[in-house]
């Protein structure tokens, strides 16, 4: 299965980054059995956040969908350091927690949250498929437009 994530990701033209470090007093991610906890991940992009502001003022939905994708990504960088290279461990994305920094007219938070899951989706197939939260938030670190975490099933 790790090939065929790597076919998937190499088709949509992603390159997983190198895990970003954290930047405060956690770890970037957690096994507990066959559990795997990923920190909430930003839109981060060449060692810098992407995308900031707040949706529906700064930042349009097209924008804070390609936040969320950059989260994605990001996520799956942090599975495969946490799995030593092997994204095939992967069983099931259980749930993703979305969290969008948005004024408190937007009530569009499922759409962009929707850039990571079709992202997932895409990348792990039928694993990939899960159950999710989308938030609107006053603010994120780093005034992120979006953070998200994950709950992955591994072997």
């Amino acid at each position: 299965m790790s090939a065929e994530i790597e076919t998937r990701l190499a088709d949509l033209g992603i390159t997983l980054p190198q895990a970003a470090a954290p930047a405060a007093n956690y770890v970037p991610y957690v096994i507990s059995g066959s559990m795997l906890y990923i920190s909430g991940q930003l839109p981060m992009e060449a060692g810098n956040v992407a995308v900031t502001g707040h949706v529906g003022k700064d930042v349009d939905v097209a924008t804070a969908q390609r936040a969320a994708e950059l989260c994605a990504i990001n996520i799956l960088a942090q599975a495969r350091a946490a799995l030593s290279g092997d994204l095939g461990r992967i069983r099931r994305l259980v749930k993703i927690n979305g969290f969008v920094a948005s004024v408190p007219e937007f009530v569009e938070q499922h759409l962009v949250i929707n850039g990571a899951s079709n992202l997932l989706a895409n990348v792990l197939g039928e694993a990939g498929k899960h159950a999710r939260a989308a938030v609107g938030m006053a603010a994120l670190p780093f005034n992120a437009a979006v953070e998200i975490d994950a709950i992955i099933e591994i072997a």
